[in-house]
């Protein structure tokens, strides 16, 4: 059973070493994708990779800001059969 962790941990181990250090950029060979219509200037490796502010939103849809029960919810039915 120790030998089996003892290479699992190595494995983990020997796999997390192998991240990548240098600074991204497009393969040999190949080009950034062609400046977006509305951008004022062409976008570089870091502006395409960091995700704008409306993929991730922040959750508003909750009502309770406390402990308290939840109103009757007339459309909250329990699943068919």
């Amino acid at each position: 059973m120790r030998y089996k962790t003892l290479i699992a941990a190595t494995a983990l181990l020997a796999l997390a070493a192998c991240g990548k250090r240098d600074a991204l950029r497009p393969a040999d060979g190949q080009v950034l994708p062609p400046k977006p219509a509305t951008a004022a200037t062409q976008p570089d490796v870091p502006a395409l990779l960091t995700p704008p502010i409306e993929t991730r939103p922040g959750r508003s849809d909750d009502v309770l800001r406390r402990s308290e029960e939840r109103p009757d919810d007339r459309f909250n039915l329990p699943p068919p059969g």
